[in-house]
């Protein structure tokens, strides 16, 4: 399409905000029940925070800059002349908090209402005439992160933004075989849901938008929730509607998903991986619905029904390639106790001419039945019962060593982690809790029992966090097992939830630290060898998110070290990576790994031209075909015609990986006992 055809489009049918046409649109103000919400936010979060902070300008300033984030985080409604304007605010939040006046939150975000809906109210009007107008032979570029972007100088940049921001989204569709009628229904029908999405936002939707925008200042993981949400995080949905198993959470105008909820339908039935973003929502046999601008609560009713019914989610993947989109069907199931359940399986090896076994317990989350336990049912399923028991069927079976997979475990109850733990070490120490005012206090196991004593090995990778780290890095400081894979998430904070006046306030309290001293926060739990990971810690993680808590140290407790596993490390280092080398699983991981680290910076500027679309796609397809292909001719497989025909790798390659690493230290430990021995006998 012609550009000043498209700006004089605008200027002529009232689209710039310059125009003074008139629009409909109610200002909100504050509830004046509120006052007294206001005040207590503050006098919880001075009094019980972590870090005890004083609600002042500095927070503030990090508050405003939150808060404009979270009404615009595309840059897409206000101008740099209203961020300029706004800006007389920065400094005035804390006080308009402490006095129960926050009236100048609403007069922003009256302003945003005033630009958001004139803006796609027009859009929504000429989208018809302006997606048959597009040309895709145009040579040009759409910038899609939001970090790199500045805010629109004037109405003429912005209004260029929205047409590429409008043309990335029909030729997407396009692409994906969508006819012009389906494209353009399908923008107008965002839009409208955009719409209706501001329509239903009341005076306390925006309060708490706020008041997070506050808690985000202090630590990503407090948070507030008005009387709705609150209700929400308390209460378990009917039995009779069922979900796919994902924490979903909304980012710009999109629900991207944040984790998958292990033995949950998405983990367990699809390739739908964390960072994912959900573009539209279908029920089996009935049209896709875009949900681009809806509200969270809106899509999250729309993947939840009935027991054993499909929904069908389109998604733009996490994993470099956000210029097209999949289909991806779902069987919704109730996630249920025994889905979680440690689960065992054995890998056997061969060296020289021996075989071995090698036990796995792969844990998806630390776990205790507590309605088995207050009914008094001596048989309840725990975490660490359902593990004992495993390993005794594993030792029976014979095994020379065992691995504890806990890849994916996003934490669970800190008890079970704590008496987990226990089943390999003699009573001692497990973890350091450190609260806002300095005491610490430390969490044992005090049953002197061993559940195995043998070589071993944990399993972890970027999405194992909070009691997943206190294991392996209790397990590590202990010199107990080797910890295996990538490093973990970095959650090493604790939440409490305080009642206000109106909802409730989660507040972070409280830091875990290992016995050695060191925090599990920020940083996570290093391995001791590393695997290659697909999951990007740029985007995934503690440290990926604003305004962590940040790692630090304090007095390590007395703890003893049953294997010096940093001597083992330069001779399991080198043969970990030459079998890595020379393993087609791994030569494929890694080069996809590759491909994904070269797209990344190239994906945050889409192109617009249709020809160079296409033949990013067929280059993405041939590359995928090329490496699948060399991996199955590598291991004498069929080859593949189509990339189509793909699958995701069957073979648990980073347990067969950590098994042969555990034969390796067991034989490098034979051998130093044996020089020991020697070195004994000759004096």
């Amino acid at each position: 399409m012609n550009y000043k055809r498209f700006l004089l489009c605008l200027l002529t049918t009232g689209y710039a905000l310059a125009s003074s046409a008139s629009f409909a649109f109610q200002e909100l103000q504050p509830p004046p029940e509120y006052k007294q919400v206001s005040k207590e936010l503050v006098e919880t979060l001075e009094k019980i925070h972590y870090n005890r902070p004083r609600i002042d300008d500095t927070i503030s300033a990090k508050a405003f800059d939150y808060y404009i984030n979270a009404l615009d985080p595309s840059k897409s409604f206000f101008l740099q002349s209203d961020i300029d304007q706004l800006s007389q605010y920065k400094y005035q939040l804390d006080d308009a908090l402490k006095n129960g006046d926050p009236q100048i939150v609403y007069d922003i975000y009256n302003l945003y209402l005033k630009r958001l809906e004139k803006r796609l109210t027009d859009l929504q009007e000429k989208v018809p005439e302006l997606v048959r107008a597009f040309d895709y032979d145009v040579e040009e570029s759409f910038n899609t992160d939001p970090e790199t972007q500045a805010w629109a100088n004037n109405h003429e940049e912005l209004n260029d933004y929205w047409r590429k921001r409008l043309k990335n989204r029909a030729l997407t569709l396009k692409l994906n075989g969508e006819s012009e009628e389906k494209i353009i229904s399908t923008i107008q029908r965002r839009y409208k849901n955009q719409l209706r999405h501001v329509d239903q936002t009341n005076a306390i939707d925006v309060f708490q938008t706020f008041a997070n925008s506050v808690t985000s200042a202090l630590d990503p993981h407090s948070s507030y929730f008005a009387p709705r949400a609150s209700e929400t995080f308390n209460i378990n949905m009917s039995l009779s509607l069922e979900g796919i198993g994902a924490v979903l959470q909304m980012d710009d105008d999109y629900t991207k998903v944040v984790r998958l909820v292990p033995g949950g339908p998405a983990a367990t039935q699809s390739d739908l991986a964390p960072n994912d973003r959900i573009i539209a929502v279908g029920q089996e046999g009935k049209p896709m619905i875009d949900v681009v601008g809806m509200r969270l609560d809106d899509v999250v009713d729309m993947i939840r029904g009935e027991r054993d019914t499909t929904v069908v989610l389109e998604v733009t993947s996490s994993k470099g390639d956000t210029q097209t989109s999949k289909q991806i069907s779902i069987v919704r199931k109730k996630v249920k106790l025994e889905d979680q359940s440690a689960k065992k399986e054995i890998v056997e090896l061969e060296r020289d001419g021996e075989q071995y076994k090698v036990g796995v317990i792969s844990l998806p989350t630390f776990y205790s039945d507590f309605t088995a336990i207050q009914a008094g049912d001596k048989n309840y399923k725990s975490s660490t019962r359902d593990t004992k028991q495993l390993i005794d069927e594993l030792r029976e079976e014979g095994i020379s060593a065992l691995i504890l997979d806990l890849r994916n475990n996003g934490g669970g109850s800190l008890q079970e982690a704590n008496s987990l733990t226990g089943l390999f070490i003699p009573a001692g120490p497990t973890v350091q809790i450190r609260d806002q005012s300095g005491r610490v206090t430390p969490l044992g196991d005090s049953d002197t029992s061993i559940a195995y004593s043998g070589p071993m090995a944990v399993l972890v990778n970027r999405m194992s966090a909070s009691a997943s780290e206190i294991v392996a890095g209790a397990l590590q400081d202990y010199g107990r097992a080797l910890i295996l894979g990538d490093q973990t998430f970095g959650k090493g904070t604790v939440q409490v939830l305080q009642e206000l006046d109106k909802g409730q306030l989660k507040v972070t309290q409280a830091k875990f630290y290992r016995v050695s001293g060191e925090s599990t926060q920020h940083k996570g739990v290093v391995p001791d060898i590393l695997f290659p990971s697909l999951i990007d810690k740029e985007t995934i993680g503690e440290s990926a998110l604003d305004n962590p808590l940040p790692w630090d140290k304090i007095h390590e407790i007395r703890y003893p070290v049953y294997w010096n596993i940093p001597a083992y490390l330069p001779i399991l280092e080198p043969r970990h990576q030459a079998r890595m080398a020379a393993d087609p699983n791994f030569v494929a991981i890694n080069d996809q790994l590759n491909t994904f680290k070269q797209q990344a910076d190239s994906f945050k500027s889409i192109s617009l031209k249709e020809s160079i679309r296409l033949q990013q796609r067929e280059e993405n397809d041939q590359k995928d075909l090329q490496r699948e292909n060399t991996r199955r001719e590598a291991l004498d497989l069929p080859l593949l015609t189509s990339v189509d025909e793909i699958e995701a790798i069957k073979e648990d390659t980073y347990a067969k990986e950590a098994s042969e690493i555990l034969l390796d230290f067991i034989a490098t430990n034979q051998i130093a006992q044996q020089q020991t021995e020697k070195q004994t006998a000759q004096k």
